[in-house]
């Protein structure tokens, strides 16, 4: 394998480190069981609840190990401004397109939306009700007419987030039918095959990520129990 690669001027790099991609996955199952938890109602609230305090360390996770992560989880690193976007967009239509390392520059800008939204999805659902029998464990912080617009808040920020959702799915099918770039399969491995003059990005040491990761689970869980 190692002699085809180099025939071909290609390497095999990591991209994603373990940190990110455990990040990814565990939000597309907490995103799956909100999803599912929500449309049942009743008692499964409580699971829907759960995972949306999980939505919430993830959130706050993703945003620390984007500040101090190994170098393809920085924000400095995927974040680029509008010349660059429309540059690269105008790149993906045209002969001898050639793959990224990490996000793209619209695929940054799509983290940061996605980010954006479950964070307001998921603080939204602390200070929420039902009008029934469920209330968010921040619900007696605000007036009730505050809880009631945050309420329609976490309502239809889940219709954003959902779109966004989907426009994800639909750039890995054109990346993958249109340039024949396997997005997924990186985002389960690490690995990803590159132009041989392409330098792997710098890798953070995993006990940092284990430090943010209890840190951000220490603080969620001090927010829902001290206040």
């Amino acid at each position: 394998m190692l002699k085809e690669q180099i025939k071909h001027g290609t390497n095999k790099i990591l991209i994603w480190d373990f940190p990110v991609r455990l990040f990814h996955w565990s939000l597309v199952l907490m995103f799956c069981i909100s999803w599912i938890t929500a449309e049942i109602g009743g008692n499964a609230m409580q699971y829907h609840m759960w995972s949306g305090y999980v939505v919430v360390g993830l959130v706050l996770f993703r945003i620390l190990w984007g500040i101090a992560g190994s170098e393809s989880a920085r924000f400095s690193h995927f974040i680029h401004g509008p010349a660059s976007v429309l540059s690269y967009t105008r790149s993906l239509f045209k002969p001898g397109y050639k793959t990224e390392t990490g996000h793209t520059p619209l695929g940054g800008w799509s983290v940061i939306s996605l980010l954006l939204v479950l964070a307001t999805q998921a603080i939204s659902g602390l200070f929420s009700n039902d009008d029934i029998a469920n209330e968010g464990p921040l619900y007696h912080l605000v007036r009730k007419a505050t809880s009631n617009f945050l309420s329609v808040v976490h309502q239809y920020s889940f219709n954003v987030l959902l779109g966004l959702v989907v426009l994800h799915l639909a750039a890995i099918v054109f990346y993958r039918m249109k340039h024949r770039d396997n997005l997924v399969k990186p985002m389960i491995t690490g690995y990803k095959v590159v132009d041989a003059n392409v330098t792997e990005p710098k890798q953070s040491n995993l006990l940092l990520a284990i430090v943010l990761a209890l840190f951000s689970a220490g603080t969620v869980y001090w927010i829902v129990t001290k206040f």
